[in-house]
């Protein structure tokens, strides 16, 4: 029986995934990776990036990380070498095209009246149907397009694919009449830390968010620059950001919220009557679960006393994963001057960034 060409897209974490379970099924499998290595996001991450969920739960189910690392929060190093080791030991790397950008895609066999008529998927409920079509997929590299024949296509694009989301301004409030620089998180992380530490040097820089990434930025321009040359974030929302997941007595509160379990003590749309009651019962549940881990952080964490203390409950923000790490001494820094939190709900014009702190000459701002 012929091979089927398998056409996966990126070669981030999914890509290599989607890759090795092709080869185990003696498919033949094509990975298209625009950039220069894999990875996906943390191909493009700072090195002070750090996993921000326990590797126990962070893995390939068959393939382990390595035994000197021992870090339960191991750092972006750490993290590509697991990937490439990965890639390496199944034979995923022989399969991957670096810098083949994927520009088009075209289906050709079914005609659309007939997929309309279809009642399963292909046709037949099976994933290469039966219409003998096939893809044809342009892919762009050192200038050239060359169009491949594919039987099956798997988008692994992810959610951060690299394209920055910049908000938009009214006219001449905007990054138009900004005196600095705007870069966003994106194009600052493709720099690379030479080139980022080059930009932010004896600079005054405000980061406008206070997620993940900015927590991250923020922490690598106080490296940088110290006091002398306060980092600014600018908080629209606060978060939970906290150093590890493990409360009181060392109790992993993922054991609370990342299981079966903890879905009955969520109300969901369109659930039954007993799903509902489920939730309902268990709610009392529920708050103690969010008590317990929020009086553990709040006293081993100075949120309260900055004014940190997120407006959300601990529950909503593991539901939605709107949880980041804490940086090794990040208040540290907030009392030392390297670092400056300011609490915005609105920022209307990016002029107005330079006068949270009566400065006009801010220089950097990052999204």
């Amino acid at each position: 029986m012929e091979s089927k060409r398998v056409c996966i897209i990126g070669a981030g974490v999914s890509g290599l995934s989607a890759c090795k379970q092709a080869l185990d099924r003696g498919f033949n499998p094509v990975v298209f990776e625009s950039g220069s290595d894999i990875g996906g996001v943390w191909s493009r991450t700072f090195d002070c990036t750090k996993l921000q969920s326990p590797s126990i739960i962070y893995r390939f189910s068959d393939f382990p990380w390595p035994k000197h690392v021992t870090d339960p929060y191991p750092d972006h190093s750490q993290v590509m070498e697991y990937l490439w080791s990965y890639a390496r030991h199944f034979g995923v790397s022989k399969c991957i095209k670096f810098e083949h950008r994927v520009v088009g895609m075209e289906y050709v066999g079914a005609t659309e009246e007939q997929m309309a008529a279809w009642e399963s998927w292909a046709g037949n409920g099976e994933a290469f149907g039966n219409y003998g079509g096939e893809w044809h997929v342009a892919v762009e590299h050192g200038g050239s397009v060359e169009t491949y024949q594919m039987d099956f296509v798997i988008l692994c694009i992810g959610r951060f694919s690299g394209v920055p989301n910049i908000p938009t301004f009214p006219e001449e409030k905007g990054t138009d009449v900004f005196e600095g620089k705007v870069i966003h998180a994106v194009d600052y992380s493709n720099m690379g830390t030479t080139k980022a530490a080059e930009l932010i040097k004896d600079k005054l820089v405000t980061v406008i968010g206070s997620g993940k990434s900015a927590v991250d930025i923020v922490n690598e321009c106080s490296n940088v620059n110290g006091s002398k040359f306060p980092c600014t974030m600018v908080i629209r929302t606060k978060r939970w950001i906290i150093p590890d997941y493990y409360a009181w007595f060392g109790f992993p509160v993922v054991f609370f919220y990342l299981n079966r379990f903890s879905e009955l003590l969520v109300h969901k749309p369109g659930e039954g009557c007993m799903l509902w009651f489920l939730a309902t019962i268990l709610s009392p549940l529920r708050w103690l679960f969010t008590k317990f881990c929020e009086s553990y952080y709040k006293s081993v964490v100075p949120m309260k006393k900055h004014g940190m203390v997120p407006d959300h409950s601990f529950f909503q923000a593991m539901t939605t994963s709107l949880i980041a790490i804490l940086p090794v001494k990040f208040y540290n820094k907030v009392e030392e001057g390297s670092i400056v939190l300011k609490k915005k709900k609105l920022l209307v014009s990016v002029r107005m960034v330079s006068l949270f702190k009566g400065r006009t000459h801010l220089q950097r701002v990052m999204w």
